[in-house]
Parts: C-alpha cells; structure tokens; sequence
C-alpha cells in the first residue's frame, strides 16, 4: 500500500471510531465492571485495525459481535483463576487427615495460597495443579523457558515466606532503619 492509501484508511477507521466508540462503551459497561470496560473496548477496536480490510460495510454489528466474543474471553479467563483458587481448597488428597493440625495446616496454605499475586498463582498452578513442565508452561503463558523458571522461584519463594508464621517473617521496616543508620 503506498502511503496515500495508508492515510485514507487512517481516516476511515477514526471516523469508524468516533461514530461506534460511545455506543459500543455503553454495550460493554453494561455487561462488565467499569473497570474493565475500556480495556475490552480497545481490544475491539484493535481487533477492527487489524481486520480491517475484512469489515462489513455497516461495520457497528461487527463490533458489537467482537466485544461480546472478548466479553466472553475475559469472564472464561476469571472463572480459570477463579477455579484454580476454589481446587486448592476444596482438593481433599490422602497428604490431609481430619485432625485439628490439618485443618489449620490447610487453613494457612489456603491463606498463604490467597495472598499472593494473581500471576504468582498462575505460575504455581500450571505446575503443581496441571503438572505442565516449565518448558510446556512457558508456551502457555507466552515467554521463554528461562523467563518461565524465574517467575516460578520467585513465586515459591513468595509462598514459602507467607506460609511462615508471623514472627518469622522478616520485618522490612526494620531492616530498612538499620540500612539507613
């Protein structure tokens, strides 16, 4: 495409923008949480830039069939994370008994489990719950092998200093003081 072409599609996908953008805002705010409704608008309209020479002549329908697709994307990525947090704490496995000990052992790993990052989970559940290899489980996530085992220390790491009890836990005002002085 020479750069005469590049400039009157430039135009015509700004006029599409500014013609569906509020409209097709008010479709998605009214199905997801605010925060995530421009998000998924803008991966629309990404979609549409792309696509672009595949648009309909009337293209707002196709729009609005995309961000329901994306819609329909996100809400299956939060009932995956979702569903990883609920497996860990209702797995039942022969490593638990019905004493009091593990009962709160499950208690703190459920606690620990909770208060680490959403990305942390992730990286830990692709090996512990789907038993991925780290080389399976970078290809899922998008990233290099090596890039894939350093998340996943950091990530055991995590867990490991919120499974400790409290007055293990190294306290990071105090080493800053002393750092200071």
């Amino acid at each position: 495409m020479s750069s005469a072409d590049d400039g009157v599609r430039e135009r015509r996908f700004r006029s599409l923008h500014a013609a569906t953008y509020p409209d097709l805002l008010r479709f998605v705010q009214r199905r997801v949480p605010p925060s995530e409704a421009e998000d998924v608008v803008s991966t629309v309209f990404l979609t549409a830039w792309r696509r672009f020479d595949d648009l309909p002549a009337d293209a707002r329908p196709w729009l609005f069939a995309v961000a329901r697709r994306t819609m329909a994307n996100h809400t299956r990525s939060w009932l995956r994370r979702q569903a990883l947090d609920v497996r860990l704490v209702a797995a039942d496995g022969p490593a638990y008994g019905d004493d009091m000990v593990d009962a709160a052992a499950r208690i703190d790993l459920d606690r620990a489990w909770r208060s680490l990052r959403p990305a942390d989970r992730e990286v830990l559940a692709l090996v512990a719950f789907d038993g991925l290899t780290a080389g399976q489980a970078a290809t899922v996530l998008g990233c290099r092998r090596s890039t894939f085992a350093m998340r996943l220390g950091r990530a055991r790491e995590r867990l490991r200093v919120a499974l400790e009890p409290p007055a293990a836990r190294p306290h990071t005002l105090t080493v800053f003081k002393e750092q200071q002085s």
